[in-house]
């Protein structure tokens, strides 16, 4: 008989119809039945000896909250019949009903009940505890995972108890994973806890890799590309990292539309083994990664999200470092330009904060003129070293991308069918903040803020806490208006300060959006489990 190795996960949902992720423990049917009568079934596909269904579930009706069970060969796998939980249910939303968004990034998967925590009460376990109370309460409509959503790089003690019944941990990558069996531990670990099991059952999700989805510092720079590839382990590495993503996280984010259209998914479904299939596309993401896109849009009403890939679309030659490829940027400026007034709130989903601490901001911008060469070879060196041992390499650490998402966002945000907000949401920094930009020449019509929010469960060392206060003093400024002068660099093209925080600990954010209003909130895990309120603002009135 199939068992549910893992979830289910609610992935896409709209008006009238949503997608439902599984992973099941051999080939079989997998069908999602809804208390009303909608539904949908699928056969598992194959990939390095795992079995996975993503079942897309149609016939729902707008404005409704519908419960659902998942059958595997027409047994039922989902509900547990001892589940302590209310009834996984799919959400549809009304054409005029509130967006709520949620979002955090860099989770550690939370030990076992009973064990100690030695980063805290893990934010989506209080979130889950929270709505499993109030089931017909106030809930997230979507949940954005924006970058680490497992690490690669950093396994628990369980985990390395595993992997050293396997190999030896002395011959690298040591005590990090090092193919896809072992990608599919950090999964089985983080999304196997019972109340991020079932929060994610019933909250629809979309997410974005950050570096510790493969290791830290992932395609910091060239030189560093090189020196991994070098290695006789890296490959392996990052193959099964791109083939896990794709799996486990990417192909829900796709709409079925965007599912239907795709080729390798219809090819892996037609093959009774698409582990080459999958091998193949992940070697040309790491190879070409021009020609894959990671990042996707999805539109939530009046409310549009554009979610970025900010680590594998990076150009990396020193003459020419880009965040973003070309053809990346163009996306990204077609689906924010595209059909103006068509929505009230434009939402850019980067694992990596836009702006920054200002010292840390004008200290990335100096590392790049140094890598450059703008200094001298002996700089450059000495450059690349800080940019790895200090982590320099958000949007402020490519000048030019950071200098063209500033344009588009002012672009997007200004005329009479400009939204009501641009914002950008991010995480990777291990603490939370609102900062809002200044355009030294004409203001935007809209509201354009940063929003920062890690981690949902991480650690946060006080050496972190007192470097980001530190970073948005006053005299922080003034140490970054050297390192400027230092690296022959130039004037951000736009200014901002901090409205918000810092807060530290294990927190999410939430947006209601409202028409063309919008309210934040932050919420943080307490000790003893609880979400607890601790910013509530309001970004427009509409």
């Amino acid at each position: 008989m199939a068992g549910l190795r893992l979830g289910p996960l609610l992935r896409y949902a709209d008006g009238s119809s949503a997608t439902v992720w599984i992973e099941a423990g051999r080939p079989c049917a997998a069908e999602v039945r809804c208390a009303d009568g909608s539904g949908g079934t699928t056969r598992t596909f194959q990939v390095a000896g795992h079995h996975y269904a993503l079942i897309p579930v149609t016939g729902l009706t707008p404005g409704t909250a519908t419960p659902y069970e998942v059958f595997l060969d027409g047994t039922r796998a989902w509900p547990p019949d001892d589940s302590p939980f209310p009834p996984s249910a799919i959400r549809t939303p009304a054409g005029d009903d509130d967006v709520r968004v949620a979002f955090g990034s860099c989770r550690w998967a939370a030990p076992p009940a009973g064990e100690h925590d030695p980063v805290g009460p893990d934010a989506l376990d209080s979130l889950a505890a929270r709505i499993a109370a109030d089931p017909d309460g106030e809930r997230p409509d979507v949940l954005l995972l924006l970058g680490d959503q497992v690490y690669a790089d950093e396994t628990s003690d369980a985990t390395r108890r595993r992997i050293a019944g396997r190999r030896d941990l002395s011959e690298p990558p040591g005590s990090e994973v090092a193919d896809y069996e072992e990608y599919t531990w950090l999964y089985d670990e983080s999304w196997r806890d019972p109340e991020v099991r079932w929060l994610l059952s019933t909250v629809p999700s979309c997410m974005i890799f950050d570096d510790h989805d493969v290791i830290d510092d992932w395609n910091t720079s060239a030189s560093w590309v090189a020196d991994m590839r070098a290695t006789d382990w890296w490959r392996e590495r990052v193959l099964s990292g791109l083939m896990s993503y794709w799996v486990y996280q990417h192909l829900g984010n796709l709409s079925p539309a965007a599912l239907a259209a795709d080729p390798l998914y219809a090819a892996v479904r037609d093959t009774p083994d698409g582990t080459d299939l999958v091998r193949d596309f992940a070697c040309r993401a790491d190879t070409e990664p021009a020609g894959v896109r990671w990042s996707y849009r999805r539109d939530f009403g009046r409310v549009r999200l554009l979610m970025v890939d900010t680590r594998a679309a990076r150009v990396l030659a020193e003459d020419g470092r880009a965040m973003l490829d070309a053809g990346e940027a163009h996306w990204l400026r077609e689906q924010a330009l595209d059909t103006p007034g068509s929505y009230d709130h434009l939402l850019v989903g980067t694992s990596l904060p836009w702006l920054l601490p200002h010292l840390v901001h004008d200290a990335e911008g100096w590392n790049a003129a140094l890598c450059r060469g703008e200094r001298g070879a002996r700089w450059a060196r000495f450059g690349e070293k800080v940019r790895r041992a200090a982590d320099l390499e958000h949007w402020a650490a490519f000048p030019d991308s950071f200098a063209a998402l500033t344009r588009l966002l002012a672009e997007v945000g200004t005329g009479p069918q400009a939204p009501a907000s641009v914002l950008v949401l991010s995480g990777d920094v291990h603490h939370a903040y609102v900062a809002e930009p200044r355009w030294p020449g004409d203001v935007p019509d809209a509201r354009v803020l940063q929003l920062t929010c890690s981690p949902v469960h991480n650690s946060i060392p006080l050496s972190i806490r007192a470097g980001f206060r530190f970073g948005w003093s006053a005299l922080a400024r003034a140490l970054g208006r050297g390192f400027r002068r230092h690296g022959r660099s130039p004037r951000p093209p736009v200014g901002w300060r901090k409205t918000g925080g810092p807060w530290f600990g294990n927190q999410l954010m939430t947006l209601t959006l409202r028409g063309r209003s919008a309210r934040l909130r932050l919420h943080q895990a307490r000790a003893d489990g609880v979400l607890v309120l601790v910013e509530e603002s309001e970004l427009t009135s509409g």
